[in-house]
């Protein structure tokens, strides 16, 4: 195993750039953190460039961890790399899955889509992503403005589904009207004044489930472009609910209800 001990390490310093979304951007890579997100991310047949593994901890690098590339750093700076408070003692440098327009059109053909309008909070995009998975969504659809997907929080929240479902992002608005409408999706719009109670719509076409920015809500482009407008019933003096709460409600409402609890 290499030993890093210096700040200055140009192996090291590169994945600590990564910790910015630019260079993020730039190279295609994002930082990994954790044993069972790492060993699903080689399951999935994503390229795993380094392994770094705190001084220390080395019974964390399991059998199914790459021992090759693996790269042994101080703890202090190993806490300059990873974003959890209760860390495995490993964090990896792991290339994106490449994801063309045409490409997404064609791995959710068969699904429903669930569209991230501007979504900002990182903890809402990575468990949207999550729930996207578990409801038998087929892809998720990410507008610019929206977190980006690969920073560390959104990475950890999404615990493993982001290697599985095929995620398309930085689309702008026109582009997302695009590719919903060449793949014949419905789309639908959630709103507080929706026309539907999302409890009692029957949803038998395939959808594209629109969720909106925290604050402002869905762009007036998709409200005036949707198919559906649907509300989730609150009772009390609740005004709203947390984006990636109503999100799962209404995957779960969408792929499953109807349809004997499985993901149409």
């Amino acid at each position: 195993m290499i030993v890093i001990t210096s700040g200055n390490n140009p192996v090291y310093r590169d994945a600590q750039k990564l910790l910015r979304r630019k260079y993020r951007d730039r190279t295609g890579r994002y930082l990994l953190e954790g044993q069972k997100p790492l060993i699903d991310a080689l399951e999935t047949g994503l390229t795993i460039e380094k392994v770094f593994v705190c001084d220390g901890t080395e019974t964390a690098l399991t059998a199914e961890l790459p021992r090759e590339k693996a790269v042994s750093i101080p703890r202090k700076l190993f806490r300059e790399l990873s974003d959890t408070d209760t860390s495995q003692g490993v964090i990896a440098v792991v290339r994106k899955r490449p994801m063309t327009k045409e490409q997404f059109i064609r791995e959710t053909a068969e699904g429903d889509i669930i569209v991230l309008d501007r979504l900002q909070d990182p903890g809402n995009a990575g468990t949207i992503i999550r729930t996207a998975e578990a409801a038998g969504a087929a892809g998720v659809l990410c507008l610019k403005g929206s977190a980006d997907i690969f920073s560390p929080k959104v990475v950890r929240s999404a615990a493993g589904s982001l290697f599985r479902v095929p995620v398309l992002t930085d689309v702008t608005l026109e582009e997302a009207e695009d590719i919903l409408r060449s793949s014949g999706k419905q789309i639908v719009v959630t709103a507080m004044e929706g026309s539907e109670n999302c409890f009692e719509a029957v949803f038998d076409e395939r959808c594209a489930l629109i969720i909106g920015n925290e604050g402002s809500g869905v762009d007036e482009a998709f409200i005036r472009g949707a198919d559906r407008t649907v509300r989730i019933p609150m009772a009390g003096r609740i005004e709203s609910l947390n984006a990636a709460v109503a999100a799962g409600i209404l995957m779960y409402q969408i792929t499953m209800a109807g349809n004997n609890g499985q993901p149409r």
